[in-house]
């Protein structure tokens, strides 16, 4: 059975229109579109079962859209076959197909611009598709930045997985995307769901809304490490004990002492690995914490070490090795530290 004559009218009248997206209400049965004009709706009126008659309007979009009414799974065959060349054109023409397979899609292609990202985020406005669409930079530097940040900031309290509190928290601490009255908003709230810090420590692990005082051994290693300026080591060391450092220490320790589930310490666990790459002398994955320290014990063996800054640190400073075995002891931690424990 075809679409009632009055519907195929219609919808011809939409399809012809200059469209930048599509999006079809399936549970109103109502097709929308979007153009430079603003928003035009198509209400339907099936003359068979719902499902039946949406199926039957996609199979019209897709064929004016493509000249195939196989819609987004053809599309892919094609987009795969031209890997993925002319990515702006292919993504507006996915937006034009009315699937949501094809919106997330395109939040989730390599590239988006900030004008695409405002055509998906009207055919399809989720937070997982928020998040997408602010990973990628020219959204974030576009007016669609904001739009999405403060979206994602007012879904959180409706928000139930710690990981994509993480990732939102992440997201929107991203330079000029929320005030500082928000931010600050935002820690306050981490004291209650401490998935929130995780993504602080992810976003500004050096500019963390707390204050903490520098370690008392600041001052006096900061002038015995001045002509160690360079030093990868020495670097890390001072980090760690400015009072920066140590906000973001005992904002590791507020999490690890009441985490809300396992994504949380995984992805605590993958930060404090992030913040001292450069100083982790291996690749290795361990899974118990005694190798960890057995190794970082070996390392802290200037004789044995073959890592010319951890020599120089270790030989300028021999006073202060514990400080540099702690330093190697939290940058070789990493999720497999908690396979044993959670499997």
């Amino acid at each position: 059975m075809n679409l009632s004559n009055e519907d195929n009218l219609r919808m011809n009248v939409l399809l012809h229109q200059d469209l930048q997206a599509i999006r079809i209400d399936e549970s109103k049965m109502i097709v929308y579109g979007l153009s430079d004009k603003g928003e035009a709706r198509v209400d339907l009126k099936p003359n068979c079962k719902d499902e039946v008659y949406i199926k039957q309007v996609k199979e019209l979009i897709s064929t004016h859209v493509l000249g195939s009414p196989g819609g987004y799974p053809i599309f892919l065959r094609r987009w795969t076959r031209m890997g993925q060349s002319r990515t702006n054109e292919s993504l507006e023409r996915l937006l034009l197909l009315g699937e949501s397979e094809a919106i997330v899609a395109v939040v989730n292609a390599d590239e988006v611009s900030n004008e695409i990202a405002r055509y998906a985020w009207w055919a399809m406005p989720t937070a997982d598709n928020a998040r997408c669409l602010l990973r990628h930079q020219d959204v974030v530097d576009g007016d669609m930045g904001k739009e999405l940040a403060d979206f994602l900031v007012e879904f959180l309290p409706f928000e139930e997985e710690p990981r994509a509190m993480i990732e939102s928290a992440r997201l929107v601490l991203q330079a000029g995307l929320i005030t500082d009255e928000v931010r600050k908003s935002l820690w306050k709230k981490g004291n209650r769901k401490n998935a929130l810090l995780v993504g602080f420590l992810k976003a500004l692990p050096n500019e963390l809304p707390v204050e903490s005082k520098e370690h008392k051994l600041f001052s006096e290693l900061s002038e015995k490490l001045l002509p160690l300026k360079d030093n990868v080591y020495a670097k890390i060391l001072l980090r760690l004990l400015s009072k920066e450092g140590q906000a973001y220490l005992s904002t590791v320790e507020s999490v690890l002492k009441k985490p809300s589930n396992q994504d949380v310490v995984i992805l605590l666990f993958q930060t404090i690995k992030d913040y001292l790459d450069s100083v982790r002398p291996n690749q290795n994955d361990y899974f118990d914490i005694e190798e960890v320290l057995s190794d970082a014990d070996k390392y802290v063996n200037a004789t044995a070490t073959q890592f010319d800054d951890l020599k120089t640190i270790l030989n300028t400073l021999p006073e202060f090795n514990t400080l540099v075995r702690a330093i190697l002891v939290l940058s070789m931690v990493d999720e497999t530290l908690l396979t044993p424990i959670f499997s």
